[in-house]
């Protein structure tokens, strides 16, 4: 094994190919297993993952190589990441193990490690199990494939955590919801979820083949799904990516609603109830300046971290916050979840629209986005973007322009070879042409 194997989320890469082919899967899986009885406690391993074609052999490689490390798994099949979260935490299991790529195209695959208090494994932790599996001879010798058995009480015991999370008989009856499931691990769950809380649902791209998750559906291409709501005269409506820990809403206009907006939403509904302590709500660096600026006039602090939900759950939890996410629609409340979950998501801003009576963009109306440019520059290397001359050049324009009235962020993704280029200002056509600058420094000195 060479190079690093984690990312920002797990490890993502095309599937067969290094790191996600079967021998480094395998071999991974008896380093988890060796790792996790060197922590002193008998270990057992719930895993589960998204919808595409790959999924199933690399959970079969990962049972494998558990298993050779003496370690058993409890296989869910098809489950969203925060089912094995909380799977996880609740079978007194020693880790979780999420097999997905979340909103990347079918191609590519992942893997997640959770721990077993719910949590994402943290960065030391990933990078000591990486030491354990270049040294320990997780690589020798043959390892007999195992069959996988799936345990289906996984996916009710997790349905029934996500319904007990809203008190009531029939709490949602009334309420209309449009659910679109991104083709991915949601699909078998967000309809029964929600009807059984009393809503009438309208579900889209629930029909998995394999290769079709993330297919111009979900929470990165919510469209359909936005212009569903007013069509079925519906009061709101919900998209979740591959995995399911993201959400993004549409109010009963139709118009999108991503997670600062969310963010915005919960956080001063718990305020109101008295049940934001600290008075505070954890976003990352690309959450826009109307959210920090509407949640201080509720007289909630937003505190700012790097890109990444790990970096925004560890920012919650070193200072007792309740309530963050990102943009992106991966929010997490503490109170109910250790991870993004985007069905828990939704069904909160629903409980909200149905206890209020109030439409979501009248819940919505305090919250007023800054014009924002997000541009992506496809690139073949990620030298430090402060030692590019003409891209530091760009930058300090910019931000001479910009003054105090607006923001920049410049940072390479942590999944895929780009370079990420977010301006927010007063103006559209002001910050439309500075992130056009810089994002043409960067094509012309990086560029692919």
């Amino acid at each position: 094994m060479s190079g690093r194997l984690f990312g920002t989320d797990g490890i993502r890469a095309p599937f067969g190919e290094p790191p996600l082919d079967r021998a480094t899967v395998t071999a991974l899986g008896r380093a988890l297993a060796a790792a996790l009885r060197a922590a002193g406690r008998e270990p057992s391993v719930v895993l589960g993952g998204d919808t595409r074609e790959s999924t199933p052999a690399l959970c079969r490689w990962l049972a494998s190589g558990l298993a050779a490390g003496g370690v058993a798994s409890l296989y869910g099949g098809v489950v969203p990441t925060p089912g094995v979260a909380y799977l996880a935490r609740r079978r007194g299991a020693a880790a979780g193990v999420v097999v997905s790529a979340s909103h990347n195209p079918y191609p590519d695959n992942g893997i997640k490690l959770i721990d077993g208090d719910g949590f994402k494994w943290s960065e030391e932790a990933e990078a000591a199990l990486e030491e354990r599996l270049a040294g320990d001879g997780a690589f020798a010798g043959e390892v007999p494939e195992v069959p996988l058995g799936e345990d289906f009480s996984l996916r009710e015991e997790y349905l029934a955590h996500w319904a007990a999370s809203v008190p009531g008989d029939r709490p949602l009856a009334g309420l209309a919801v449009v659910l679109d499931a991104g083709n991915g691990a949601t699909s078998a769950y967000a309809a029964e979820a929600f009807a059984r809380l009393g809503a009438r649902t309208t579900l889209l791209h629930a029909a998995p083949d394999g290769r079709n998750v993330n297919a111009g559906c979900g929470s990165t291409a919510p469209a359909a799904m936005a212009a569903a709501v007013p069509a079925a005269g519906a009061d709101l409506g919900a998209a979740f990516d591959g995995d399911g820990d993201r959400c993004i809403l549409a109010d009963e206009t139709g118009a999108v609603r991503d997670g600062d907006a969310i963010l915005y939403l919960w956080g001063t509904a718990l305020a109101a109830r008295g049940e934001l302590e600290p008075r505070k709500v954890v976003a990352t660096s690309m959450s826009n300046l109307g959210l920090e600026r509407a949640l201080a006039r509720a007289g909630i602090e937003l505190v700012r971290t790097g890109v990444g939900d790990r970096l925004v759950v560890e920012a919650m939890r070193r200072e007792g916050i309740r309530l963050g996410g990102e943009q992106s629609g991966h929010v997490v409340e503490t109170s109910l979840a250790t991870t993004g979950d985007g069905l828990l998501t939704a069904l909160q801003m629903a409980r909200l629209v149905r206890e209020s009576g109030r439409p979501l963009s009248r819940l919505l109306a305090g919250f007023r986005r800054y014009p924002q440019v997000l541009l992506n520059v496809r690139v073949a290397r990620k030298p430090d973007l402060a030692t590019v001359p003409r891209v530091a050049a760009a930058v300090r324009a910019a931000e001479e322009s910009l003054g105090a009235d607006g923001r920049l962020v410049l940072r390479y993704s942590g999944t895929e070879p780009l370079a990420r280029v977010m301006i927010e200002g007063p103006e559209q056509a002001a910050i439309d042409a500075l992130a056009g600058e810089i994002a043409g420094a960067i094509r012309d000195e990086l560029g692919a």
